[in-house]
């Protein structure tokens, strides 16, 4: 076994990594009297595999955490499997510039996936005591230690209306729904022409929507394609059973997590008593959010071939995907979005439902909750103080009226809820020190009014700096689908390498559906496994890696198919039974869980960095100790803090 320097989490939040940015010195060289032949789409493809094996500590296996290589010498292994890397330099020095709280906080955020509108230097903006705009928008603030910011750049209200008739005489809105509704589709690429659009407070909320509105009485299908739990699904789900509908799901195919594409093209092409009429909706995400796995998007044109509408969930999309998705070939007749505001910061936002404008009769007209508006934060208090008390459900017609003035003393971002894993938290978090004071600060002139993430137009309308946005724009799709390639193969690789000792080679880790691939999503699903090889609980794993300061996910994976050689094995893997959970009352109570596999879940966003991920790494070679989680426990206790529930 390999013996080399033992790296120390806490050595690493001391600095960033020396020599992230520099290019590699590796080549490869070429036979100078032959000529290349150029290379098909699948031979670079075998050939990133046969690199990322060759290069990646080969033939090589960590049974000691103490045994791993330094944080600077993982890195030159890396740089030589993917020179490449070195190209994407632009992304740490946005990094460094626009979200240096993450370097302040030493905190590695891989517990959700998404695109964030700002960026955290737009949030620092203002001074937090004073609200008053910064002398010069274009000059870097001077690093300092991120404080707890709860203002947000503007707050949701819930309102309660028909989603049909919101999408035909909806309107506008808000200059200020105006202005980000249109920077939204211009990032997604999509026409006003072809699409409208409603704001939700998250993906279930729009999930739940469309569900009510579907005429599941006549299209009577519902099929999924998700192969792990979805709140925003479950949600739909349970609507559209309640108006009469056929649910059905997709299946996996064990090991590997890939489609039954047997199964799913049997339900998609069932026939029709009537071929004029619809089957229903077909739920389509392009890739798995929890194991990076991805699907053809020749599945969309099958459904629409076979009389389905169609839900594109988006939310699973990169940052840049949908400038390769090809919208204009597929056309969904409805898709889903969300955004969050700050990177880093909590995650919350809101969601976006786009239908498209031939598809907007066939929904039927039904009162439902989930759409919102987008409020300024002043104006946000004032609903407040004028509704009838409740937090969460505003009046469905906002008394305000966004004036120029009022848009100057609007506050900076605050603390919000990427929908699916912050689901639990509701709109009255963004109403926290929404409270804008006075300041005898002199206003500009009404043609230009500076907020920071927000100019006004002497015509009344608005544009918004989402600077998070312009960043990705300007990145493009190439720079940031490489950089996650490199990165998220790595992880992959390098945890394939930790072998429990003494025990016949037994990884230490399990990977769950797609492993060294150049087209698999920036997603993982793992779990641990003891000297025992019992399955550390993944909430438990979850928790100590967050006491190393690194945010991991938690899902749970279904709809799994076993071949007949692979039925002894679904047994063991299946976990079936009932979890002990507490009411609203305190009380205690039984709750059936889904036959499935509980996995740790990590996710890479584009401002990842190979830092993020040998911390992972680091962290997850610690349970090659047979005692870490006992040594754990006994900090926390003699730390005086409540002890880790197993």
């Amino acid at each position: 076994m390999r013996k080399l320097q033992s790296p120390n989490l806490k050595e690493l939040s001391q600095g960033c990594l020396q020599g992230c940015c520099k290019s590699s010195s590796f080549t490869v060289s070429q036979p100078q009297n032959k000529v290349s032949k150029p290379r098909t789409s699948a031979a670079c493809r075998r050939d990133f595999a046969a690199t990322t094996t060759s290069y990646i500590f080969p033939n090589t296996q960590f049974a000691n955490h103490e045994s791993l290589p330094s944080l600077q010498e993982s890195f030159n292994e890396f740089s030589k499997a993917y020179p490449q890397y070195s190209e994407t330099s632009v992304v740490d020095q946005i990094r460094a510039q626009e979200y240096y709280h993450l370097s302040f906080s030493h905190h590695t955020c891989l517990d959700y996936i998404g695109i964030g509108l700002f960026s955290y230097s737009q949030l620092e903006k203002y001074d937090s005591s004073t609200h008053q705009i910064a002398s010069s928008s274009s000059r870097l603030p001077t690093p300092s230690p991120p404080r707890i910011l709860d203002t947000p750049f503007f707050g949701v209200s819930y309102k309660i209306g028909n989603l049909k008739t919101q999408l035909l005489h909806g309107g506008q809105g808000s200059p200020l729904e105006s202005a980000i509704k249109k920077r939204i589709m211009d990032f997604l690429n999509i026409s006003e022409n072809d699409y409208c659009m409603v704001f939700t407070a998250n993906k279930t909320s729009a999930f739940k929507l469309l569900a009510e509105s579907y005429p599941f009485q006549s299209n009577r299908k519902l099929l999924t394609v998700y192969d792990y739990k979805s709140e925003a699904v479950e949600a739909m789900i349970n609507s559209s059973e309640k108006k009469g509908a056929q649910v059905m799901s997709a299946e996996f195919s064990w090991p590997r997590l890939r489609i039954h594409s047997g199964n799913l093209r049997k339900m998609i092409e069932r026939k029709r008593k009537k071929k004029k009429k619809k089957r229903g909706l077909f739920v389509f995400p392009p890739h798995s959010r929890t194991t990076g796995a991805r699907y053809p998007y020749l599945w969309m044109s099958i459904a629409q071939e076979n009389g389905w509408h169609v839900l594109l969930d988006a939310c699973a999309l990169g940052p840049k995907d949908m400038d390769s998705f090809g919208l204009s070939l597929y056309r969904p007749d409805f898709l889903v979005c969300s955004f969050y505001k700050v990177f880093g910061e909590s995650p919350s936002g809101f969601g976006c439902l786009f239908v498209k404008k031939s598809t907007v009769s066939v929904l039927e007209a039904s009162t439902s909750s989930g759409m919102v508006n987008l409020v300024p934060s002043k104006n946000l208090l004032q609903l407040i103080d004028e509704s009838s008390g409740t937090d969460t459900e505003l009046d469905p017609a906002p008394k305000y009226k966004l004036q120029e003035e009022e848009l100057a003393m609007s506050s900076q971002p605050g603390k919000p809820a990427e929908e699916e894993i912050f689901e639990t938290q509701k709109a009255e978090t963004t109403l926290k020190g929404s409270e804008t004071p006075e300041t005898s600060e002199p206003r500009k002139p009404a043609d230009l009014v500076e907020l920071g993430n927000a100019k006004s137009k002497g015509n009344g309308s608005i544009e918004i700096e989402c600077r998070g946005l312009d960043q990705v724009d300007s990145l493009g799709l190439i720079v940031i689908s490489n950089r996650a390639r490199c990165l998220i193969n790595w992880l992959v690789s390098a945890l394939m390498k930790l072998q429990l000792p003494n025990t016949e080679g037994i990884p230490l880790i399990r990977i769950y559906g797609p492993k060294i691939k150049f087209d698999r999503g920036p997603a993982l699903a793992f779990n641990v496994f003891d000297w025992k090889g019992e399955k550390v609980d993944p909430v438990l794993v979850q928790k100590l890696a967050d006491r190393s300061n690194i945010s991991l996910g938690y899902g749970l994976l279904h709809h799994i198919w076993f071949a007949d050689k692979y039925q002894e094995e679904k047994d063991k893997v299946l976990e079936k039974g009932a979890s002990e959970t507490k009411g609203k009352s305190g009380h205690k109570r039984k709750e059936k869980i889904e036959p499935g596999v509980t996995v740790v879940t990590a996710a890479l966003g584009f401002l990842a960095n190979f830092e993020d991920t040998y911390r992972l790494w680091a962290f997850v070679a610690q349970f090659l100790d047979a005692d870490f989680v006992e040594k754990e426990r006994w900090r926390y206790t003699a730390l005086n803090q409540k002890t880790i529930e197993v």
